[in-house]
């Protein structure tokens, strides 16, 4: 006689999950704002667009993951940060348009569900949210033994924001001229760990707790340094005219993201000399015997987020933050080739 079976003997434990989500309500109802309608565990996450606020909003969206990121945070055994990296990168991909973040929905799927890695992830997603004045309004959280290894997972985000139309970015205003300003990464952030894990553990042959004096730390705490929101410095110029544009530097490197607001008649020269390059990109770099042409196609090299501004608000921005110069807008008649590295 055939013995009975059942979904946990065949790798799904919901008990597991309805515990997972128990841990996490209190946590995750600490980003509401008065215009999340619902709670957590509703077949859809509910969310009030507040008409006083806004005059002709324009609705931005952009979904993400981390990457090969989360194998460092799987060999580190911290979970917290890859949530924190996520919520982030988001922010500043809807940030580029101007957008304001008013709230993000993650996945994360699992070889096995453990909710004590369940419950770490979501810190990370929630200090992110409230740093960002972002509500977590939902989510999905799925077992899925075969198509996940045990102790595996994946992350993925969408994040919701708005913008006045009025002064969606990039702006037509931008023109030769412009100054560049580079705003620091905190190091790699959410792209180039395939090349950095084969770099740094397979042919430098050093382990997540190896101390790197270069970097002042253990190589698995610079790996996981959280990416950068560049939100609350680009708040107070988001509506100044003198603001042109922005470029998140993620997969393509400088080259690669800020040729794609860089209209046609116009060539960004930029000015990164080998000194101002971070020291995480210097070792990855002499470790692979790897060409500058490779690493600017990618790595950030330590610029997370670049600002096309006119002259006249440029040191105001420099002043108020700590971005910096790293560059011009001249005229052009190259189109193939928008970005060149002075």
């Amino acid at each position: 006689m055939n013995r009975s079976i059942d979904y946990k003997s065949s790798g799904v434990d919901i008990e597991a999950g309805e515990n997972a989500v128990k841990a996490i309500k209190s946590k995750v109802r600490t980003t509401y704002n008065r215009n999340v309608l619902g709670d957590l565990g509703s077949f859809g996450g509910l969310y009030r667009m507040d008409k006083n606020a806004w005059i002709n909003p324009i609705i931005v969206s952009s979904t993400d993951g981390v990457g090969t990121k989360l194998l460092v945070a799987i060999m580190a055994q911290q979970f917290g940060t890859v949530g924190q990296d996520l919520v982030n990168h988001c922010v500043n991909d809807i940030l580029v348009q101007g957008a304001i973040p008013q709230f993000f929905l993650d996945y994360i799927g699992v070889g096995k569900l453990y909710p004590s890695v369940i419950e770490s992830i979501i810190d990370g997603f929630v200090i992110a949210c409230k740093e960002n004045s972002c509500a977590l309004i939902g989510g999905e959280m799925a077992e899925m033994p075969g198509v996940y290894q045990d102790g595996d997972f994946d992350l993925a985000g969408t994040i919701i924001g708005f913008v006045e139309e009025d002064i969606l970015l990039p702006r037509k205003s931008i023109q030769a001229g412009d100054i560049l300003l580079g705003f620091p990464s905190s190091g790699l952030h959410t792209n180039g760990f395939s090349l950095a894990r084969k770099v740094l553990f397979e042919i430098m042959d050093l382990d997540i707790d190896s101390y790197v004096d270069e970097l002042r730390q253990p190589i698995g705490e610079a790996l996981l340094s959280i990416h950068t929101s560049y939100l609350k410095p680009m708040l107070p110029f988001l509506s100044n005219p003198g603001l042109h544009a922005l470029a998140h530097i993620t997969g393509g490197g400088i080259g690669g993201n800020l040729s794609r607001v860089i209209p046609k008649g116009l060539q960004a020269i930029v000015e990164l000399s080998k000194h101002d390059i971070a020291p995480i990109f210097q070792l990855i770099q002499k470790g692979g015997n790897i060409q500058d042409g490779i690493m600017r196609q990618t790595f950030n090299l330590g610029i997370g987020m670049i600002c096309v501004a006119s002259e006249g608000i440029a040191q105001e921005m420099i002043d108020a933050s700590d971005a910096m110069y790293i560059g011009i807008l001249e005229e052009s008649t190259n189109v193939d080739n928008r970005v060149v590295f002075s």
